[in-house]
């Protein structure tokens, strides 16, 4: 979980460097790549964290 949010500061770090600063767009598109590959790792561990626990029954 402690990785999850540390790429979640990152990106928003970067977007926020990206936007302030000009000539550093890349920045932005960086930080927001970033988030996405985090969202989607999230959700992929979170799914399969899933079936781990159920009870059969």
């Amino acid at each position: 979980m402690s990785i999850f949010l540390f790429l979640i500061l990152v990106a928003v770090a970067l977007g926020i460097i990206g936007v302030v600063t000009h000539g550093l767009f890349y920045l932005l598109v960086i930080g927001v790549v970033v988030l996405v590959a985090d969202l989607v790792y999230a959700a992929v561990r979170f799914h399969r964290g899933g079936k781990k626990h159920r009870l059969v029954r």
